[in-house]
């Protein structure tokens, strides 16, 4: 299970590496998302752009690290793939979540480079 995470001004960017969010990798990303909610916030955005399929073992470990957000704390969606969003719309999730569809609209601007300021 691959991600990776950037500091966003009210929390943490995580962005899945994976294709695929399924019942194989589930339980270990679950696992692994609980521990950086654990250690940021109050935002956690989930960054699901490289996310080609998910299924309801995925759904469902997504739906888990919300349930067990510290109060205050909120888990929010971008970079749904059509097949992703497609599995979100289906199951009225998309009513549940925050889903922003630009993920990088979120983003801090970049820093400066300190040679383009000489």
């Amino acid at each position: 299970m691959q991600f990776h995470t950037d500091l966003i001004d009210d929390g943490v960017r995580v962005r899945v590496e994976e294709p695929r969010l399924d019942a194989a990798i589930a339980i270990r990303f679950k696992d692994r998302l609980r521990d950086v909610a654990a250690r940021h916030g109050p935002r956690i955005l989930l960054d699901l752009t490289p996310v080609q399929f998910m299924d309801s073992s995925g759904l469902g470990a997504v739906l888990a690290i919300r349930r067990i957000l510290p109060d205050g704390h909120r888990l929010e969606l971008t970079g749904l793939t059509p097949n992703v969003d497609r599995v979100f719309r289906l199951t009225r999730m998309d009513t549940v979540f925050t889903i922003h569809r630009d993920p990088d609209a979120l983003l801090p601007p970049p820093a400066p480079d300190d040679e383009a300021d000489r």
